[in-house]
């Protein structure tokens, strides 16, 4: 029997056959005052917080300043702290909400370091669970998102 690497994931078909928006979605998405359209959680003067649409791990949260900066250097004194808020402020949310057992916290600079939007210096929060490496990203090289953005978006909120 040949082994298949499908998995049933139909709420992806309106990324494959949506409009693409060229430019940043960090600009775009803080600017159109829609927060719950673009799932951002928090916002604050300098910075907010939103959930990555494609995450690595359930409650993957990507927190950025407004300003289209790239370069950690580049942060203001405000925006540094206020960065470190909305981290701490996250990941305390989090561990209300879903009760993860650790956190990676992370920043790639530049697209070398693998950052997706490497015009715009974001910060990644990811949940993590004991055992949630398990068989499926080895085996299957697929990785499973047990909760939808909206459900977890609306548990976030509240």
């Amino acid at each position: 029997m040949k082994k298949s690497n499908n998995l049933w994931a139909p709420w992806r078909i309106g990324y494959i056959q949506g409009q693409k928006t060229p430019g940043c979605i960090f600009c775009q998405k803080h600017k159109q005052k829609q927060d719950s359209r673009n799932y951002i959680i928090q916002r604050k003067e300098h910075v907010f917080s939103m959930l990555n649409l494609y995450p690595y791990n359930n409650g993957h949260v990507l927190i950025a300043p407004y300003r289209h900066i790239a370069r950690l250097e580049k942060l203001t004194k405000n925006e540094q702290g206020q960065i470190w808020e909305l981290l701490s402020e996250t990941t305390e949310r989090l561990q209300k909400t879903i009760k993860p057992q650790g956190f990676n916290i992370g920043v790639n600079v530049g697209k070398v370091a693998g950052a997706g939007f490497a015009g715009h210096l974001h910060f990644h929060v990811v949940p993590r669970w004991n055992a949630d490496t398990n068989f499926m990203p080895i085996l299957a090289g697929t990785k499973i998102i047990s909760q939808s953005l909206d459900a977890l978006y609306h548990l976030l909120r509240t």
